[in-house]
Order: structure tokens, then C-alpha cells, then sequence
């Protein structure tokens, strides 16, 4: 895994090769976050944000990176929770706040706002498609914030009333919401 950009740039960890995280591919992260620098500018604004399914980490350390000035990271795997922890100590930042736990009660019980919001849960995960439903249903997005869910070709939330664009790199689909 290594970081693209930012004060971290070429940094690069080792993801133990037991994890079952499908970490998003450096070519989509690269164009996901040249898309998000015509929503952000990182340095200058620091937004606050939430990165649900944090896997292994990448974007909340790309995140961190380019400026955020804090990341929460949710993840209920104990050794990917673990590895964030990991990852964010050899930075020495404390910018990034992980969070062991379920995303689904998190989101239902988070009484926090966030200027940008991304989710990469398993592709497969029952659920998925309620997401965006339960990120606005619990105001989550903070005004004027971007919600990103990365997802496989068989979602398409293309009539969500909050859908903005679509992205799509490979396999890998970026849904944007607002």
C-alpha cells in the first residue's frame, strides 16, 4: 500500500498477505482523489472526514496526507483495526481516530458531521444499497459535504435523489452523493 500524495507521498506499508481487505487499486485512488480536488481543496480547507470500511487503511492515510485535519476510521476487523493503529503510529499523526466497530451501528448511533464521507464496503455485503439511505437519514454529510461509495457493476445509484456522478476505473465503481 502506499500513499500517492501529500506529506506522507511514497510512503509505502506492507499489508500482511492474510488480510482479507480488498484494498481500492492505486489507479482507482489516484483518479478518485484527481476527482475530489474539483470538490476539496485539502490543504486549504481540512475537511473532516469518515472513512467507513477502512480495510486497510489507504484512504484514511491518503486522507491524512493531503490535509484533512481529522480522519475517523470505522472497521470491525480486529487485525485491519490493528494495522490502521499500526499505520497511523508510524506517522506519529494524531489526525486519524480508528474505531473498532460495526458501520452499520456506528452510522445509526454518530451524532457527527462530516465534509467528506467514504465508504468501501465488500462488494458483495447486504446492505450496500442502503448506504447512502442511511448516511442522509442520520445526517451524517455535513452541508455542502461529498459522500463517495465505492461498489461493484451491479449497483447503480443513478436515481438516489442525492446522486451527483459516477466514476468507474476497472472494475472499481465511485458513486458520488451530495
Amino acid at each position: 500500500m502506499r500513499v500517492i500524495s501529500g506529506i506522507y507521498k511514497r510512503r509505502r506499508f506492507d499489508v500482511p498477505h492474510t488480510f482479507k481487505a480488498r484494498p481500492t487499486t492505486d489507479f482507482a485512488k489516484e483518479n478518485l482523489f484527481n476527482v475530489l480536488q474539483g470538490y476539496f481543496d485539502f490543504e486549504e480547507e481540512e475537511p473532516r472526514a469518515l472513512d467507513l470500511f477502512a480495510g486497510t487503511g489507504s484512504i484514511s492515510i491518503e486522507l491524512v496526507s493531503r490535509g484533512c485535519r481529522e480522519v475517523v476510521s470505522v472497521e470491525k476487523d480486529r487485525d485491519h483495526f490493528t494495522f490502521i493503529c499500526h499505520v497511523m503510529d508510524e506517522v506519529r499523526t494524531t489526525r486519524c481516530l480508528p474505531i473498532k466497530g460495526d458501520v452499520f451501528k456506528y452510522v445509526r448511533s454518530c451524532h457527527e458531521q462530516f465534509d467528506f464521507i467514504f465508504a468501501d464496503p465488500p462488494y458483495e455485503l447486504p446492505g450496500l444499497a442502503t448506504l447512502p439511505d442511511l448516511i442522509f437519514e442520520h445526517q451524517l454529510l455535513a452541508e455542502g459535504g461529498l459522500f463517495v461509495l465505492e461498489h461493484g457493476k451491479k449497483n447503480d445509484f443513478s436515481e438516489h435523489p442525492h446522486f451527483v456522478e459516477q466514476r468507474v476505473y476497472g472494475s472499481v465503481h465511485f458513486s458520488f452523493f451530495k
